[in-house]
């Protein structure tokens, strides 16, 4: 189960994310304000802890991706 989670944070970072898909070339500075982005984090943490508490993590930190948040480096801890 993991696994394929893993491909299908991969498949979309591949194809729909603004920041590493198809239309990346629309924001050539990137469009997440995180570091690393909102996909990357979340494929580190399913990685990391597995399915359940990482999937946590990376809901958590969606919630905090917001237009009033500050952004800037987030590392998985």
């Amino acid at each position: 189960m993991r696994w394929l989670l893993l491909k299908l944070i991969r498949l979309y970072q591949k194809t729909l994310s603004p920041d590493t898909g198809w239309f990346s070339y629309q924001h050539p500075v990137g469009y997440c304000k995180f570091r690393p982005h909102c996909s990357e984090y979340s494929y580190q943490a399913i990685e990391k802890y597995g399915i359940f508490k990482g999937t946590i993590k990376a809901f958590l930190r969606i919630v905090r991706c917001h237009p009033w948040s500050k952004g800037g480096d987030d590392p998985l801890l």
